[in-house]
């Protein structure tokens, strides 16, 4: 394998192509529904032209491979091109042996899991270091020479390509679908790519925080970091606990505080993924399995 590339990343970079073109031949494809980005294009050249995806995926993505190759990075460059073939090949593996799913013409079913199962494939591909190419390259291209970001380019071209699905195959009822699919692929390509870990970060403000500390530490077997910090109206310095926990644990973490310190205040914050020790490393740094 080549040097930075690895097999782990590579095997599910093939996992989440192979979901994201499931989705799209048996959902998206199978009750005519669209799709953003280079992908909606293949659909409107799917059902204006008959032309087959998974040659046009390989069409329009190949010329922006070698206008964009430097700004991805070598790796990232690798990896790109793994999953845009892959996204290739399984969209023909699976038009060759489609399965048909009847939903009795239940679009909102369709939309929604086209949504997942291409979040969940793109999410994963994301996730250990691939794109599919396509708006990814355009909105780093747009970064650099138009100082655009990419959340508005991405934007910008999915609605674009949205509405000209509605101008060409689509009616009013299939595109306000495709609007609900895209949407919910987003977010689940959020959920995919912060991860799974549903914790909470805790902001701790007591007189007393020395002894929740070490009661942490103790008991829970937390870490837990001060923070300097001052009160904006008293002018007084403060010391802030923060420390993240499991969701089990924000129980036993609350009945700590409320019994050194009732009156003590603290916020509790979303976590979608703890990297560190007591999480992925151990005590002596290794990874966790």
């Amino acid at each position: 394998m080549l040097q930075g590339i690895r097999i782990k990343n590579v095997l599910f970079i093939l996992l989440g192509a192979a979901i994201f073109s499931f989705g799209l031949v048996h959902f998206n494809i199978q009750n005519e529904l669209g799709e953003g980005g280079f992908t909606g294009i293949t659909l409107i050249l799917l059902f204006l032209f008959d032309l087959d995806p998974a040659v046009m995926n390989l069409v329009l993505n190949i010329p922006l491979f070698f206008i964009g190759w430097k700004l991805l990075g070598r790796k990232v460059f690798i990896y790109t091109l793994i999953g845009t073939f892959a996204v290739s090949a399984f969209l023909k593996v699976f038009q060759i042996y489609e399965i048909r799913i009847d939903l009795d013409g239940d679009l909102l079913l369709a939309a929604l899991f086209a949504g997942v199962f291409i979040g969940i494939g793109l999410g994963i591909i994301f996730r250990y270091g691939g794109t599919t190419g396509g708006v990814d390259i355009l909105a780093r291209l747009s970064l650099k020479y138009i100082g655009w970001s990419m959340g508005k380019t991405m934007f910008l071209f999915d609605a674009m390509v949205i509405l000209l699905s509605r101008l060409t195959f689509l009616d009013n009822k299939t595109m306000m679908y495709t609007l609900v699919a895209v949407f919910v692929g987003a977010r689940v390509i959020d959920f995919v790519q912060e991860g799974a870990y549903a914790g909470r970060g805790a902001m701790i403000i007591s007189d007393a925080q020395e002894t929740i500390a070490s009661r942490i530490t103790k008991e829970m077997d937390r870490g837990v970091t001060v923070l300097r910090g001052y009160g904006h109206f008293s002018k007084a310095e403060r010391e802030v606990l923060y420390c993240v926990v499991s969701r089990n644990e924000i129980v036993r973490l609350k009945n700590i505080i409320t019994s050194v310190d009732p009156h003590a205040f603290v916020s509790l914050i979303e976590v979608h993924d703890v990297m560190g020790e007591g999480f992925t490393l151990d005590e002596q740094k290794r990874p966790l399995d």
